[in-house]
């Protein structure tokens, strides 16, 4: 047996001496539908999720990359799907929520009882606005939750 094997492209070497080959189209086919059997929903799911925190994260804090509308579109998707999830899944997606909207809430609304400095927030008396007052009355909270009602 040869020590050095077969190079392959990229300077790899196939074990054993023997040529590497890539696989033919069926043979991928095939190895695609063997994956689609066994994977599921939940999964692709769970992995969707993590994508939006994510993504909604990288649109709320960096500030290169800041757009609010879609940061509240990812954290409304989340909170929308998280309940479908696996309950200790869906723990830890909640737990990144709740982080998650307190940062969109910090960035898009200012300090407390000031106008706020962030590109969008819930008018007055639109579900989503952390809590509902009468008019001349401050809402009771002032974390906005997108889609909280």
């Amino acid at each position: 047996m040869n020590d050095e094997g077969t190079e392959m492209p990229g300077g790899e070497q196939a074990p054993g001496g023997q040529e590497a080959r890539q696989p033919t189209e069926e043979e991928l086919r095939a190895a695609l539908e063997q994956q689609m059997r066994e994977v599921r929903v939940e999964d692709v799911l769970l992995q969707s999720v993590a994508s939006l925190v994510n993504l909604s994260a990288r649109r709320i804090a960096k500030e290169d990359e800041r757009d609010l509308d879609q940061a509240r579109i990812g954290i409304e998707a989340v909170r929308a799907v998280v309940d479908l999830l696996p309950d200790e899944a869906a723990g830890q997606v909640r737990n990144a929520l709740s982080e998650l909207q307190t940062l969109y809430a910090q960035t898009a609304g200012g300090p407390p009882g000031g106008e706020g400095g962030g590109e969008k927030q819930a008018p007055e008396g639109q579900p989503g606005q952390g809590g509902s007052a009468a008019p001349g009355q401050a809402p009771k909270s002032k974390l906005w939750t997108p889609g909280s009602g």
